[in-house]
Protein backbone atom coordinates (compact mmCIF):
# COMPACT_ATOMS: atom_id res chain seq x y z
CA UNK A 1 0.00 0.00 0.00
CA UNK A 2 1.73 3.32 -0.86
CA UNK A 3 0.37 6.29 1.46
CA UNK A 4 -1.55 8.65 -0.48
CA UNK A 5 0.27 11.68 -1.87
CA UNK A 6 -3.10 13.94 -1.15
CA UNK A 7 -2.57 12.76 2.56
CA UNK A 8 0.92 13.84 2.95
CA UNK A 9 0.13 17.29 1.74
CA UNK A 10 -2.88 17.74 3.60
CA UNK A 11 -0.63 16.96 7.26
CA UNK A 12 2.23 18.90 6.08
CA UNK A 13 0.53 22.21 7.12
CA UNK A 14 0.62 22.97 10.42
CA UNK A 15 -2.66 24.64 10.57
CA UNK A 16 -4.25 21.72 9.47
CA UNK A 17 -2.32 19.29 11.99
CA UNK A 18 -3.76 21.79 14.91
CA UNK A 19 -7.32 21.61 12.93
CA UNK A 20 -7.02 17.05 13.02
CA UNK A 21 -5.91 17.52 16.52
CA UNK A 22 -8.91 19.34 17.28
CA UNK A 23 -11.45 17.48 15.73
CA UNK A 24 -9.34 14.13 17.12
CA UNK A 25 -11.13 15.67 20.73
CA UNK A 26 -14.71 16.01 18.76
CA UNK A 27 -16.64 16.90 16.04
CA UNK A 28 -16.56 20.94 15.00
CA UNK A 29 -17.69 23.90 13.23
CA UNK A 30 -16.43 25.73 11.04
CA UNK A 31 -16.62 28.98 13.77
CA UNK A 32 -15.32 26.79 16.16
CA UNK A 33 -12.12 25.63 14.83
CA UNK A 34 -11.64 29.23 13.34
CA UNK A 35 -11.75 30.27 17.22
CA UNK A 36 -9.79 27.40 18.57
CA UNK A 37 -7.14 28.10 16.10
CA UNK A 38 -7.25 31.62 15.58
CA UNK A 39 -7.56 31.95 11.92
CA UNK A 40 -9.57 33.83 9.54
CA UNK A 41 -13.04 32.37 8.25
CA UNK A 42 -12.19 31.98 4.42
CA UNK A 43 -8.36 30.54 5.97
CA UNK A 44 -10.07 28.01 8.22
CA UNK A 45 -12.53 26.91 5.86
CA UNK A 46 -10.04 26.34 2.89
CA UNK A 47 -7.53 24.27 5.25
CA UNK A 48 -10.65 21.66 6.30
CA UNK A 49 -11.35 21.73 2.50
CA UNK A 50 -7.69 20.31 1.76
CA UNK A 51 -8.76 17.67 4.65
CA UNK A 52 -11.71 16.72 3.92
CA UNK A 53 -10.33 16.06 -0.13
CA UNK A 54 -7.38 14.62 1.44
CA UNK A 55 -10.31 12.28 3.02
CA UNK A 56 -8.74 12.93 6.57
CA UNK A 57 -12.51 14.27 7.51
CA UNK A 58 -15.65 14.32 6.78
CA UNK A 59 -18.15 16.79 7.08
CA UNK A 60 -22.48 17.10 7.78
CA UNK A 61 -24.64 19.59 7.36
CA UNK A 62 -26.41 20.67 10.99
CA UNK A 63 -29.18 23.63 9.61
CA UNK A 64 -26.76 26.09 9.07
CA UNK A 65 -23.78 25.09 10.55
CA UNK A 66 -21.08 22.37 8.96
CA UNK A 67 -19.68 19.91 11.41
CA UNK A 68 -16.32 18.57 10.89
CA UNK A 69 -14.98 15.29 11.89
CA UNK A 70 -11.82 12.72 11.77
CA UNK A 71 -12.45 10.02 9.49
CA UNK A 72 -10.45 7.00 11.35
CA UNK A 73 -9.63 4.82 8.40
CA UNK A 74 -6.74 7.08 6.22
CA UNK A 75 -4.93 7.85 9.32
CA UNK A 76 -5.28 4.12 10.07
CA UNK A 77 -3.74 3.19 6.78
CA UNK A 78 -0.93 5.96 7.23
CA UNK A 79 -0.20 4.28 9.95
CA UNK A 80 0.15 0.66 8.63
CA UNK A 81 2.01 2.41 6.17
CA UNK A 82 4.38 3.92 8.95
CA UNK A 83 4.78 0.67 10.61
CA UNK A 84 6.92 -0.65 8.01
CA UNK A 85 9.86 1.91 8.44
CA UNK A 86 8.99 1.90 12.35
CA UNK A 87 10.06 -0.88 12.76
CA UNK A 88 13.53 -0.47 10.67
CA UNK A 89 13.84 2.39 13.34
CA UNK A 90 13.76 0.13 16.06
CA UNK A 91 15.51 -2.41 15.30
CA UNK A 92 18.58 0.27 14.23
CA UNK A 93 17.79 2.44 18.17
CA UNK A 94 17.85 -0.56 19.44
CA UNK A 95 21.32 -1.60 17.74
CA UNK A 96 22.19 1.99 19.07
CA UNK A 97 21.09 1.42 22.60
CA UNK A 98 23.27 -1.52 22.81
CA UNK A 99 26.58 0.33 21.46
CA UNK A 100 26.10 3.09 23.64
CA UNK A 101 26.15 0.78 26.74
CA UNK A 102 28.82 -1.29 25.66
CA UNK A 103 31.19 2.42 25.20
CA UNK A 104 29.50 3.52 28.74
CA UNK A 105 30.93 0.20 30.76
CA UNK A 106 34.14 0.77 28.52
CA UNK A 107 34.78 4.56 29.84
CA UNK A 108 33.60 3.57 33.76
CA UNK A 109 36.68 3.91 35.78
CA UNK A 110 38.27 0.77 37.47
Amino acid sequence: MAAPSAVWAALADEHRRAALELLLERPCSVAEVMRELRLSQPSTSKHLRVLREAGLVSVRQDGQRRIYAVRHQPLAELHEWLGRYRALWDGSLDALERRLDQTATREEPA
